[in-house]
């Protein structure tokens, strides 16, 4: 091998470490994580030294987080940010600005100069996403209350790192020597950074859409992927031409083709390659723990580290006890938002190289948010079996996963109470059904009654996969949220055109939402049952079973032909509300002149008896 090229070699020992560590690590019960960073540790310069070059390691790293940028941009569409408004922006912030407002405080009580303190706290209060979202995967704690508040707190400190990027050259020009230039200065930067911002989102909007419609009509899959990092390669470059971050435009690029109709597509090309990619930057964040700054000062490495772990711990149990989490949720929580973040990494390499402090406090400052992200999984560990073994999953339930591909010719994507009903039928005339459901309570009453329910979302394309849509006859879409029944829809329509779907409309509008996309057996959910009760309002006021029954049928019938009038004007409010007078119009004449024909028919004196 003496004349392979060096990424080959290197590429073989990270893969090496991995098929090795992550095992190993697995087996003793670690999780996978500690396993990748202690496969970095192990084949970085002060284990084995198999990789020496720290620079090489370094621009690794920022890779990683680049891309995991560009995965966190493409799944955070403004819809969903607007739903989780409450919970992420005013938790979120409450922990990003409390922490970070703490942290400076004890810095510059401690002699730390306030630029330092400022830049210092804000990279130590963003948390790591990856080892987060990670151990909560593997605890199955997503579906608890503290899994949420978690989930949304990383959400917004993942948009939180953006400004904290874009504030960075602005304290660069703050530490000039000549005073009188430095507001002049600060505003080129910040008219720098909202040009190219803004000139990247007006230019995407405008370009993209074109470009990926261009890029469908070769019909190439592969190219769709070529396309996506084209884009992240080419918008990074542009930022990083302007001074600013690689990381910020990679996030642009992702919010970009977070809106697109081929987002799907796209996710789904890039999605095998997430666990790897997660687990190639944890061994890069192992190869960059610096030992040598650790054992030259390791007092104040110590020192550091447990300070803000203590101060952030201190920010976020205050936090999950004012959001009233459950109290034997809040350890774990406090534990998973105390430790560093990914983030800082890039925040503080590009303070560094801004001048807003020196290397050595930059090396510092990496040094001990890595070991703070080596330990927080370890530490996780103790406590998961030392001091809470009875809350390891928090109370939910243990929730069966779809482990092997599913044959089912039905596949049931919700079991509230109109997927139950469905599914209960289908299973009387012994057909065979798989059943999603992703709310923990109701699958383990439906387990309890002996139903079989898989956890999960059906928006995910590879548990669809699993639960065997490519394969299955009819899909019965009964979840309750409109945006994710949509969603669903569309996901199924690329990926699987030969699965027919029943749908369940919440009302009028996803009707009509739902026959847009061309879903042609389409059932309102209340409207059966308004029916059989106007039968029986009818009944109790004296009418006749068959002529109430007469009664409901025609205008079930009536009801349907006219919604098949309106679906084309329903966005037009004038025209649709001519259509529905006249067709009320119509209806009442109607049956006006079939009571009257009936009052012919019967005998006299029929009301009498």
């Amino acid at each position: 091998m003496e004349h392979a090229p060096t990424w080959l070699i290197n590429s073989f020992v990270y893969l090496s470490a991995a098929v090795i560590a992550v095992p190993l690590s697995k087996a003793l019960g670690l999780g996978s994580i500690i396993g990748y960073l202690a496969a970095g540790i192990a084949i970085g310069p002060w284990g084995l030294g198999l990789v020496t070059n720290v620079e090489d390691i370094l621009h690794f790293a920022e890779f990683g987080v680049v891309l995991m940028l560009f995965l966190v941009g493409l799944e955070l569409e403004p819809k969903r940010l607007w739903n989780l408004r409450r919970s992420i922006f005013g938790w979120g912030s409450a922990q990003v600005l409390g922490c970070a407002l703490l942290l400076a405080l004890v810095a510059i009580g401690c002699g730390v100069g306030w630029r330092v303190a400022v830049v210092a706290a804000l990279g130590l209060a963003l948390s790591s996403t990856a080892i987060a979202l990670q151990v909560m995967g593997e605890r199955n704690l997503l579906p608890t209350s503290s899994g949420q508040a978690s989930f949304a707190i990383l959400l917004f400190q993942d948009v939180a790192a953006i400004p904290i990027l874009a504030l960075l050259p602005l304290l660069s020009v703050a530490s000039v020597t000549n005073e009188a230039s430095a507001p002049m200065e600060y505003a080129q930067a910040a008219i720098k950074i909202v040009a190219v911002i803004a000139g990247i989102v007006l230019g995407g909007r405008l370009l993209l859409r074109p470009l990926f419609r261009w890029i469908a009509g070769s019909k190439t899959p592969e190219i769709f992927t070529a396309t996506a990092l084209l884009l992240v390669v080419g918008i990074s470059a542009l930022m990083l031409l302007a001074g600013l971050s690689m990381a910020l435009g990679a996030f642009l690029a992702g919010v970009l083709l977070a809106e697109s109709e081929y987002r799907r597509e796209l996710e789904t090309d890039i999605e095998p390659f997430k666990g790897l990619l997660l687990g190639l930057f944890f061994i890069a964040v192992g190869m960059s723990i610096d030992f040598g700054v650790l054992l030259a000062s390791p007092g104040l490495m110590a020192l550091v580290v447990l300070g803000f772990l203590v101060v952030k711990a201190v920010v976020i149990y205050a936090l999950a006890r004012y959001i009233e989490l459950p109290y034997q949720e809040r350890p774990v929580f406090t534990l998973l938002l105390a430790e560093g973040g990914e983030f800082a990494f890039v925040v503080f390499q590009a303070a560094a190289g801004a001048k807003v402090f020196p290397a050595e406090t930059a090396s510092l400052l990496i040094g001990a948010v890595a070991v703070s992200m080596l330990l927080s999984p370890l530490v996780l560990v103790l406590v998961d079996r030392l001091v809470l073994p009875r809350f390891a999953h928090c109370g939910v339930p243990q929730l069966e996963e779809i482990s092997e591909q599913q044959e089912a010719p039905i596949i049931i994507a919700g079991f509230g109470r109109y997927g139950q009903i469905v599914s209960r039928l289908l299973s009387a005339e012994g057909i065979a059904t798989t059943v999603l459901d992703h709310d923990a309570e109701m699958i383990e009453v439906a387990r309890n009654i002996g139903y079989r329910v898989f956890y999960g979302d059906a928006t995910r394309l590879d548990l669809l996969r699993t639960a065997g849509a490519a394969t299955a006859k009819v899909l019965v879409l009964a979840v309750d949220d409109v945006e994710q029944s949509l969603e669903i829809v569309d996901l199924v329509q690329a990926h699987f055109p030969q699965l027919q779907i029943v749908a369940r409309a919440r009302d009028v509008t996803h009707w009509n939402q739902l026959r847009d996309r061309g879903v042609m057996r389409v059932e309102r959910e209340l409207f059966e049952s308004s029916l059989r009760s106007a039968r029986s309002v009818l009944e109790l006021l004296g009418q006749d079973p068959h002529v109430a029954r007469q009664s409901a049928m025609r205008f079930r019938q009536h009801n349907l032909e006219l919604f098949e009038k309106l679906h084309p004007h329903y966005k037009d409010s004038s025209k649709l509300i001519a259509v529905i007078k006249q067709g009320r119009q119509q209806l009442e004449e109607q049956m006006a002149q079939e009571r009257a024909e009936q009052a012919k028919r019967r005998p006299h004196g029929w009301d009498a008896q």
